[in-house]
């Protein structure tokens, strides 16, 4: 009931010798923990909560602060707008010298005018439309209006003779090796990777938001009744392109010196531009996938679940939704009167937590869980796998470089670095992924890279000497924190550590 009551009852028979013991050694220890950790209701302040609520309201003054700090999400989210009085935005135009080029003839001219500079290249999804400028001029490439080899010009614009620039590089380059064009060299700037690496906490990095923070206009451009919107008909997708592309000149203008400035130039030439290539051509070629041996995977899943769930019902003693936490609330905690855990506005918890701790208290318990897990993998993988090969038998992810903000890749649609391993059923999964005839599988990872870059920072003699000696530094550790002799550390041990 209290401290005091604790203290007071010390001897009861319900008190561990060892908790009475510590407890006796403690008094003042846990008077002082008491007091620490009790929340003051008394404490002195000198305003009223009251008096601090948020007051301010959508208006063009609070518009400029969230422009001026670069919060785009909260003018977006609260639908800010400049006050009456503020002056307009520069919109930038990227007006320039536009040529249609028809033929090879015209090709073979732009790319002579442009010999010794930068392409900066706009394009649209399947590159049906290319934009590429360099100084004032700027050249048209469009499909439905080229009279020659379309894809022999788009060989020519994107061949290593060109030095090229542009938006999500990469994008564009597997884009080109669908068309089986190459054009992964020679490419010398991108706007969004280089902004990426200039702010990797930016929530996104489309031009859009990329003019007004680097360059000081918007690209937006305006309804005959004023309002921002984007640009649909064919002579608006034109013109969108002709603007994007000569903003791409203007950033990298912006962003070089910045690069350079922040210590990023080698990490962008050397590292991420060589890399977008290599993504590319590895999102192209896919990964090969045993399509049978998945289903056949997704069927044993689909067993096992049914034989869960009957198992389940059969426990608590009738049918309900296994998925729905409401209902398995009711069925754990007031049914079979398992011990509660915390209550919401909706019925009882049932998450991963709670359910791990009650895992012992009844076999329903465990079974859920297991439902859960074969219901995730079944969905998720078994069947969602399924849905993402390929025509040529493979899975084709997309790899993403500027979404984390510590610098690793990411995998999407569908997401190849989340697929389970921990568990056999999960490991299962991985083996549906196979090589081609004639190729194996290679896996390589550096060992134990983090505690070495710490080793090294640090200069602790003990990690130092373990790598240098080759033993396993998990184990060094266990012994020295276990306080036994290396050959004496378990595999438990080691395990506990390595976790």
């Amino acid at each position: 009931g209290s401290l005091d009551g604790v203290y007071e009852n010390l001897q009861d028979a319900s008190v561990k010798p060892g908790q009475r013991k510590k407890l006796e050694e403690g008094v003042q220890s846990a008077r002082e923990s008491y007091v620490l950790a009790t929340i003051r209701r008394d404490a002195p302040i000198e305003f009223l909560p009251e008096e601090n609520l948020w007051t301010l309201t959508p208006s063009g003054e609070l518009y400029d602060i969230c422009r001026r700090l670069g919060f785009g999400r909260f003018i977006e989210k609260w639908g800010l707008t400049p006050g009456e009085d503020a002056a307009p935005e520069p919109v930038f135009e990227g007006e320039c010298r536009s040529t249609v080029v028809t033929d090879e003839a015209g090709m073979d001219a732009a790319l002579t005018a442009m010999a010794g500079g930068t392409a900066y290249i706009w394009c649209g999804e399947g590159l049906d439309l290319v934009v590429f400028e360099h100084g004032d001029d700027a050249w048209i490439l469009d499909e439905n209006a080229y009279s020659g080899d379309y894809d022999k010009a788009l060989c020519k614009l994107f061949s290593p003779a060109v030095t090229k620039a542009g938006h999500d590089i990469k994008d564009i380059q597997r884009r080109l090796l669908a068309r089986r064009i190459g054009g992964g060299e020679n490419w010398v700037f991108d706007s969004a990777l280089a902004a990426y690496l200039l702010d990797a906490t930016a929530s996104s990095y489309e031009i859009e938001r990329l003019c007004p923070k680097y360059c000081g206009f918007t690209l937006a451009r305006t309804n005959d009744d004023g309002q921002m919107s984007l640009l649909e008909e064919d002579t608006n997708r034109l013109a969108e392109y002709l603007q994007r592309g000569a903003a791409v000149a203007c950033l990298e203008e912006a962003m070089g010196p910045k690069l350079k400035e922040n210590g990023m130039e080698r990490l962008f030439y050397d590292i991420e531009l060589p890399l977008c290539p290599v993504l590319a051509e590895m999102e192209q070629t896919g990964f090969l996938v045993d399509r049978q041996a998945l289903y056949d995977f997704g069927q044993s899943l689909t067993d096992r679940i049914a034989a869960l769930q009957s198992s389940i019902w059969e426990r608590a003693g009738g049918e309900f939704n296994i998925n729905s936490p409401k209902q398995l609330g009711e069925v754990l905690f007031e049914r079979l009167m398992l011990p509660a855990g915390k209550k919401t506005k909706t019925g009882w918890s049932t998450n991963a937590d709670v359910l791990d701790r009650l895992r012992d208290k009844h076999p329903i318990v465990g079974e859920v869980l297991e439902y859960r897990e074969l219901t995730k993998l079944k969905s998720t993988y078994a069947d969602g796998l399924l849905k993402t090969i390929g025509p040529d038998g493979r899975i084709h992810t997309t790899f993403q470089m500027t979404v984390t903000d510590t610098g690793r890749l990411s995998s999407r649609e569908p997401n190849l670095q989340n697929i389970p391993v921990r568990r056999e059923l999960g490991a299962g999964i991985r083996r549906m992924f196979v090589a081609g005839p004639g190729n194996v599988l290679v896996d390589a990872d550096y060992s134990q890279i983090e505690l070495r870059l710490l080793a090294h920072i640090s200069g602790d003699e003990t990690m130092i000497n373990a790598f240098r000696s080759g033993e396993d530094i998990h184990a060094v550790t266990a012994s020295q924190v276990f306080g036994v002799p290396l050959a004496e550390v378990t595999h438990n041990t080691h395990l506990f550590m390595g976790r």
